[in-house]
């Protein structure tokens, strides 16, 4: 008998980064890369870029929760990206680029209260954490030649230099949720 299947969407800045760790995780049966929330109905990757549009670069993450909980996928998440950078991500500048979490199940949205309070308590970041906790409103699926895109373009320069880093962060932090052929 298969476990019901949880759902949780993440903005960390560029969605090629939070895919590629993501989809090295235990317990994570799926991930999307798309557009969240934002004003402009199905949003294309250009006008996304622009900042014009309201939605964020953002991962739709399915999980067992018999496997991960909700609690682990945020630790990973924090753990991978800088939440302390309004509408930024190391050289991707722009609202598109800003930290988020999106919930439809309000025990995300309390499992991700809980830990920004606990983070914000222990100092965690030396800096506030400006990462937006909202419902999502809708997503968008990015084009397919977003999918997969370190995977298939390990060479390219952003993916060696941007994404690899974040990988390997992921591989030595959180072995234990690390899946076995990743």
């Amino acid at each position: 008998m298969n476990s019901p299947t949880e759902t949780i969407t993440l903005a960390g800045g560029c969605f090629w980064c939070t895919e590629a760790v993501f989809e090295r995780v235990r317990g994570v049966t799926a991930v999307q890369s798309g557009y969240a929330n934002g004003d402009t109905p199905e949003p294309t990757y250009e006008q996304v870029c622009t900042g014009r549009t309201g939605h964020a670069e953002a991962v739709r993450i399915s999980f067992d929760p018999q496997e991960i909980d909700v609690r682990e996928i945020l630790e990973i998440f924090f753990a991978t990206h800088d939440p302390t950078t309004l509408n930024r991500q190391g050289n991707d500048v722009g609202t598109q680029y800003r930290s988020g979490i999106y919930w439809s199940d309000p025990a995300h949205r309390e499992a991700a209260e809980d830990l920004l309070r606990q983070m914000g308590q222990d100092k965690l970041f030396g800096a506030p954490i400006v990462t937006e906790v909202q419902p999502l409103e809708k997503f968008w699926p990015a084009e397919a030649y977003h999918g997969n895109y370190y995977e298939r373009n390990p060479q390219q320069g952003y993916c060696a230099y941007v994404i690899a880093p974040k990988v390997e962060k992921f591989r030595k932090t959180f072995q234990r949720h690390l899946k076995s052929q990743a």
